[in-house]
């Protein structure tokens, strides 16, 4: 079987945002010709499926610069230099909507779009949720939004929800319900 990966010849830095750093490499592919890469380098998040104690998904609406327009998500954020992920859950579940929680669980991580970026997420259910006092960050403006779980699919279908993350979430977490109380999606 012939080698997949790709090994860095060279690596430049072309641009260091706050958030993000974008690198250009020049890699040589597994034919041994070359070719260059274009490389987003996000620092990691997680991203948050919060069910409340009547079984409604709280989600957030926020504009989104890069879609130019309001999107319906899961609460999300970016992991701090060093942080914990759980307490980086935690954080951005209060932050976002208000809600703190009782229980939290990592369900799996995933690259959101690896073509391009190494933006990882880390997708967490947190249960046994109280309410309590949004704490958005300056220049960050939310609306929180409660969806129940059955609307998953015609939301996704119906091109309601277009955020990559929260589809994922939204689905894993569909599947999930489907499998604990014996529905069958098809039906």
């Amino acid at each position: 079987m012939r080698r997949l990966e790709e090994k860095i010849i060279s690596s430049e830095l072309a641009f260091r945002g706050n958030l993000l750093k974008f690198r250009i490499d020049q890699v040589e592919l597994p034919d041994g010709k070359q070719s260059r890469r274009e490389i987003i380098e996000h620092p990691g998040g997680v991203t948050i499926i919060p069910v409340s104690p009547e079984r409604k998904i709280i989600m957030v609406k926020q504009y989104r610069s890069a879609a130019d327009q309001v999107l319906l998500e899961l609460p999300a954020g970016k992991l701090d230099d060093g942080e914990n992920l759980n307490d980086c859950a935690l954080r951005e579940l209060k932050e976002e909507t208000g809600y703190t929680a009782g229980k939290i669980k990592e369900l799996f991580t995933f690259y959101t779009t690896p073509g391009y970026s190494t933006e990882n997420l880390h997708l967490f259910l947190a249960e046994d949720l109280d309410y309590g006092k949004q704490e958005t960050e300056d220049g960050e403006f939310i609306e929180v939004a409660k969806i129940y779980p059955e609307r998953i699919p015609d939301l996704v279908l119906r091109g309601e929800i277009q955020d990559s993350k929260t589809i994922v979430g939204l689905m894993v977490y569909y599947q999930l319900l489907c499998k604990r109380e014996k529905i069958n999606p098809f039906t």
